[in-house]
C-alpha cells in the first residue's frame, strides 16, 4: 500500500463495483458512471436478484465463524465506497494475531480474521475485474478495522462454487492502479470511443454503446490510409 498516499474526501468517493466495470470495458464504465446510462439484460437481472437475496439474510454465527452481510465499506486512500456481500470473521488465536493482525469486534475480546466474499452469478472462472473488486473490499476492511486481510473468495451462483483469492502485492498494486484510473476517467468526464470485441455480445449496454460504430470507423480509417498509400506509391496514375 506504499503507493497509496493521497486521501480522498467522502464526496469524491466512487463505487467499488465500478472497478470491475472499468476492467471489463472503460467505455462501459464511462457510460454508467459519467453518462448515467443503464440497461438490464438477463445476466444483469440475475446478478441483481442474487445480491438482493444475499443482503437480506441476517447475520449469523457458525462455530468459530461470524458472518455479516451488506456491510458498508470505504477507503480514504482509494477513494472508494460500497457494500460487501458477505464478510466472514474467522476466530484466530493470539499467536495467529501476532503474525497477522486480526480485527476486534464489538462485544468480543477475541481476535478475528476477516474473509470477504463477493457473489457473482456466472460459472467459476478467473476474472481480473472481480478479483480487483474483491481486493478493494479487503483494503477497505483493513483501513476500517486496523487489521490485515490475506484472502477472500468469489462465489459463483451458477455453479455454487467459490474461487479463493489471495491478496498478493501484485493484485494490490493492480487494485490501486485501477482506482486511480477510475478516478481519472470520471474527473476527465470523457467517454472512450467504442471498440467492438467478443465481450460486446453479452453486454447489456450494447444498444446504447453501439460498439459496431467503432469497428466501422476503424475500417474506414484503414481504407482511407490504404488509398493514401496507393496515391503515394503511384503518383502518376491520377494524371
Amino acid at each position: 500500500m506504499s503507493g497509496c498516499i493521497s486521501m480522498f474526501e467522502e464526496e469524491d468517493f466512487l463505487p467499488i463495483a465500478g472497478l470491475s466495470q472499468l476492467l471489463f470495458c472503460e467505455r462501459r464504465a464511462a457510460l454508467i458512471y459519467i453518462e448515467e446510462a443503464w440497461s438490464e439484460n438477463l445476466f444483469t437481472a440475475e446478478g441483481t436478484v442474487l445480491h438482493e437475496k444475499v443482503h437480506k439474510r441476517a447475520p449469523e454465527s457458525r462455530g468459530e465463524i461470524r458472518i455479516t452481510r451488506g456491510l458498508r465499506l470505504r477507503s480514504l486512500t482509494l477513494g472508494l465506497s460500497g457494500i460487501a456481500d458477505v464478510i466472514e470473521f474467522h476466530r484466530i488465536t493470539e499467536e495467529e494475531h501476532r503474525r497477522l493482525a486480526g480485527a476486534l469486534l464489538p462485544g468480543s475480546a477475541a481476535f478475528w480474521r476477516p474473509f470477504p466474499v463477493e457473489f457473482k452469478r456466472g460459472e467459476l472462472r478467473h476474472e481480473a475485474g472481480y478479483e480487483v473488486q474483491l481486493c478493494a473490499q479487503a483494503i477497505c476492511i483493513e483501513e476500517m478495522l486496523g487489521c490485515e486481510v490475506e484472502e477472500g473468495a468469489i462465489f459463483y451462483g451458477k455453479t455454487a462454487r467459490r474461487l479463493k483469492v489471495t491478496f498478493e502485492p501484485i493484485l494490490r498494486e493492480r487494485t490501486v492502479e485501477a482506482a486511480r484510473k477510475f478516478h481519472r476517467l470520471i474527473s476527465e468526464g470523457v467517454t472512450p470511443s467504442p471498440a467492438y470485441g467478443p465481450k460486446c455480445r453479452n453486454c447489456s449496454l450494447a444498444d446504447i454503446c453501439i460498439p459496431q460504430l467503432g469497428r466501422r470507423r476503424n475500417a474506414h480509417h484503414y481504407l482511407d490510409k490504404e488509398l493514401v498509400n496507393a496515391e503515394v506509391d503511384n503518383p502518376c496514375e491520377n494524371f
